[in-house]
């Protein structure tokens, strides 16, 4: 065997450096490329022609060089050497390999295409319609466009309000009533009424108004005239009033059930509404002979009487009077020094506390208490300081005037009892008393009490005493 080998090396002899797996520095790539040329030809479609020992060599020498082309190539992405499909080496730009690490961070397309800019210019990403600062300016019309339509170009869109049904419209006008009866604003429930779409529920906005004003007071029957009065004309009209009205005359049976003295209130609503020129003159006289109902009938005469009482100089537009909260001042003070009389001569406690509530006035209370106590103070006698007592005390009880009010009343009392012990000399000793029976009676508390302001200027009297100060007392 050793013979053979000899014999075969001496026909075909291969230099050292052909043998060795290891090229030196610098020189591994270019042998390979040597060695890969010069034996190329011994490969045809990848197989051995050769059988020799000597072919087994070159096949590993051939396939490292392949191996290491092919490291490269991959790692500089196609810029360095690579092997052309006959096995060439093709020679290409040397590139130092980046590591997979930065490839995955990278942002740009792998594919080699474009010119590495962001996507979408910019504008992509989760939730962003477009680039920071673009204005999208109104698209315009392609004529070419298959769905193009020339009669649309002239259409005028408009939000559409639907009309109110009766179940709607009870729903959504009575909460503006309500309201108005706190408020007092007729600007506001006209600017409300004119965003809705009414259309034949028109005519319905009076009777509502007066269906809730007939449960509620008197002051709040006065605001209803009044927004009646400010609606017709802007709002509602002639005929919506007349229609309305002639609706409440027909439900008035069942008004009834609910407010007992429905027919006369619905007729001081008639008789106001046509001396506000809401309603004609006339219309009172056009139920005339075609009545049945005697609700019917007493309100129409309810309304003609006070329409003659007009023309004798009764005004009709106070009617109701005033609330509490629009009437001034003096006048609430007169009202109130006529209830105190009118209590004193007749004694019904009830009756003042009834009157007393009328006024609407809760924040006004304090006043009552005042002039109460000042009546108190210029009397002679002691009915008037027993009456003004058990009022007191009847309206604390029954909270109609608050611990609040009571305790405000007392001490304006105390504020002024130096000008008013200048036209009452006993002022003092009578105010005093009265403090120590309101006070028994649990009408105030011992604070307030002792708050009570007493005389304590001195003076000498005559030599015939013997000079000994006393203190005044009456």
């Amino acid at each position: 065997m050793a013979t053979d080998c000899e014999a075969w090396l001496n026909a075909n002899p291969v230099e050292a450096g052909d043998l060795s797996d290891s090229f030196a520095s610098g020189d591994e790539e270019n042998g390979a490329v040597v060695i890969a040329n010069k034996n190329i030809n011994n490969e045809i479609n990848g197989n051995w022609v050769s059988s020799s020992s000597n072919s087994i060599h070159e096949a590993r020498l051939k396939a490292k060089a392949k191996r290491r082309l092919r490291k490269n190539s991959s790692r500089d992405s196609g810029r360095g050497d690579s092997l052309s499909d006959n096995g060439d080496v093709v020679r290409g730009t040397s590139v130092a390999p980046t590591s997979p690490k930065s490839k995955l961070l990278d942002r740009k397309s792998r594919l080699g295409k474009g010119r590495g800019l962001p996507k979408k210019g910019g504008a992509g990403g989760k939730g962003v319609w477009g680039r920071s600062g673009e204005v999208y300016e109104p698209e315009a019309v392609d004529e070419k466009d298959p769905n193009y339509d020339e009669a649309q170009e002239n259409c005028v869109y408009e939000t559409v309000v639907p009309p109110l049904d009766e179940r709607d419209f009870e729903k959504t006008v009575t909460p503006i009533v309500q309201e108005y009866f706190e408020h007092a604003d007729t600007n506001e429930v006209a600017e409300l009424l004119a965003e809705l779409n009414l259309g034949p529920m028109r005519s319905e906005v009076p009777s509502l108004a007066v269906s809730l004003a007939l449960e509620a007071k008197a002051s709040q029957r006065e605001l209803t005239s009044r927004l009646l009065a400010d609606l017709c004309g802007s709002i509602l009209s002639r005929s919506d009033m007349e229609k309305s009205f002639d609706k409440l005359l027909r439900e008035l049976p069942d008004l009834v059930l609910d407010t007992p003295g429905a027919p006369q209130l619905v007729g001081q609503f008639i008789a106001r509404a046509v001396s506000d020129q809401i309603l004609s003159k006339s219309y009172i006289e056009g139920y005339k002979g075609r009545v049945d109902c005697e609700y019917t009938r007493a309100a129409l005469d309810r309304a003609a009487v006070l329409l003659k009482m007009s023309l004798d100089g009764l005004r009709i537009d106070n009617q109701w009077g005033t609330g509490g909260g629009q009437r001034p001042v003096t006048q609430l003070i007169k009202e109130m020094n006529l209830l105190l009389k009118e209590y004193i001569l007749s004694g019904d406690s009830k009756e003042a506390e009834r009157c007393l509530r009328d006024l609407e006035v809760p924040h006004f209370h304090h006043e009552f208490v005042y002039e109460a106590i000042v009546m108190v103070l210029e009397s002679k006698g002691e009915k008037t300081f027993k009456m003004v007592l058990q009022l007191l005390k009847s309206l604390s009880a029954s909270s109609v005037i608050t611990v609040d009010q009571m305790r405000r009343g007392f001490g304006r009392v105390y504020m002024d009892i130096a000008e008013i012990n200048i036209d009452v000399p006993r002022a003092y000793f009578i105010l005093e008393q009265f403090v120590d029976k309101s006070f028994s009676m649990g009408i105030i508390d011992v604070k307030l009490r002792d708050l009570c302001p007493c005389r304590g200027r001195k003076r000498f009297v005559s030599e015939g005493d013997g000079g000994v100060v006393k203190v005044e007392s009456y």
